[in-house]
């Protein structure tokens, strides 16, 4: 009897990892980062970044197209490195961050492209929600960080038309270009 109940015990504790290992992930919010950067006038490019971003990502190491990753973003954090430049992205002339002061992204598919990931999702911002692609390396050999924990790095890009998000909709495109490319840097620790 005892043997059955040891057999089955074992069974129980297996169980999960045959369904395929998956993990969680959170963003360490010192070492992750949204960089932009548009045209400006048509002539040279504006580059900026948001600081405040929170990711979760649920990755399953069997097979990383059943992966999920939801994340937020400080908008209210933007900085171009020009003070008076930030206010006005701030205000309702483009981000409005009184009254929508975050962006959200929410997966709804993974897809592997040779050793590259492309994580399709919804992207919110200013108030509008459009789909995205995110063209995404990684992850990174996890190593041990501060407390033990695993610490991983994926980097996405991906480009977006401001005015589909009626960011500056007013703003012509000889000033202010259209597109907006997206560096994402993501530095995350397993839970």
């Amino acid at each position: 009897m005892k043997r059955l109940a040891f057999l089955a015990g074992i069974l129980a504790l297996a169980a999960p990892l045959a369904v395929g290992q998956t993990s969680t992930w959170v963003s360490d919010p010192m070492h992750s980062e949204v960089d932009f950067s548009i045209t400006h006038m048509s002539v040279s490019k504006v580059h900026g970044r948001f600081g405040a971003v929170n990711a979760t990502i649920v990755y399953n190491e069997s097979d990383p197209t059943k992966s999920s990753v939801t994340a937020t973003i400080g908008v209210a954090t933007v900085d171009t490195g020009v003070a008076q430049r930030d206010n006005d992205l701030k205000s309702d002339h483009f981000f409005n961050v009184a009254s929508m002061p975050t962006a959200t992204f929410t997966s709804t598919s993974v897809a592997r492209e040779g050793n590259k990931l492309s994580v399709t999702g919804n992207l919110t911002l200013h108030g509008v929600t459009k789909p995205v692609v995110l063209d995404v390396e990684g992850p990174a050999t996890p190593v041990p960080g501060q407390g033990g924990k695993l610490h991983s790095g994926f980097s996405a890009t991906t480009s977006f038309d401001r005015t589909a998000f009626g960011i500056a909709p007013t703003f012509p495109t000889a000033m202010l270009g259209d597109e907006v490319k997206l560096d994402i840097e993501l530095e995350v620790v397993k839970q």
